[in-house]
């Protein structure tokens, strides 16, 4: 089944807020391994101007996971995930994301292409604080490979 082409256009709802944690900027800190002080010391970060720890610049992909799932869930996308790989990934932000931030993420479906036998999905995530302000958009392209 290749994938549903009226998913472009498609804006999902908006995901649970999530509460950027201090610990889990500075686990993801660790994995990525991001050594600047700012991502691990709340005190080198408030000297710097900051509320708090401030996260790596690719943590945004953990708001954004929330909003591909809605994407890999709905039952009429024709996404198969055992054939899904990840082509591409992109981050524009308007500020850093920090500990406290309180982070909603709405997916829309952008472009569907199809090149060689396979489908080609372009998913942005817009993510927003509290406040309703942009933080950051995500932007993925999945590659569903082709049957054969």
């Amino acid at each position: 089944m290749p994938v549903n082409k009226e998913l472009e256009g498609r804006v999902f709802p908006p995901t649970t807020p999530y509460l950027v944690g201090r610990e889990k900027v500075r686990e993801f800190a660790r994995a990525v391994f991001a050594q600047s002080p700012l991502n691990h010391d709340p005190e080198a970060a408030r000297a710097a101007g900051f509320a708090d720890v401030v996260a790596p610049p690719t943590f945004a992909v953990v708001i954004q996971e929330a909003g591909l799932a809605l994407l890999l869930a709905a039952p009429d996308t024709g996404i198969d995930f055992s054939r899904i790989v990840h082509g591409e990934q992109k981050f524009t932000s308007t500020r850093p994301i920090v500990a406290g931030d309180e982070l909603t993420a709405i997916l829309t479906v952008t472009s569907i292409k199809s090149l060689g036998g396979n489908d080609m999905i372009t998913a942005e995530t817009a993510i927003s604080d509290a406040a309703g302000d942009h933080v950051v958009t995500a932007t993925s392209v999945l590659v569903m490979r082709g049957t054969e």
